[in-house]
């Protein structure tokens, strides 16, 4: 087996993965300060299961987004 190790390659993949993640955070983020209601209080103290399977499928679509965009 021949196994290489490219270092540039392994640094832009650290690079590109920290970078989606802090674009996921601020915008979901983003999305939590325009919506007129606190998303996790809504969640946890109200227990809005409908309200946490949109944020969770939000959170996905701006992930997979992040992603093909890096990619």
């Amino acid at each position: 087996m021949n196994f290489e190790f490219h270092l540039s390659a392994f640094i832009n993949a650290i690079v590109y993965a920290v970078l989606g993640v802090v674009i996921l955070v601020v915008s979901f983020a983003l999305w939590d300060k325009i919506t007129p209601y606190d998303l996790w209080k809504e969640i946890v103290e109200k227990n809005n299961t409908a309200l946490a399977i949109f944020a969770g499928l939000m959170a996905l679509g701006i992930a997979i987004i992040v992603a093909s965009a890096v990619h």
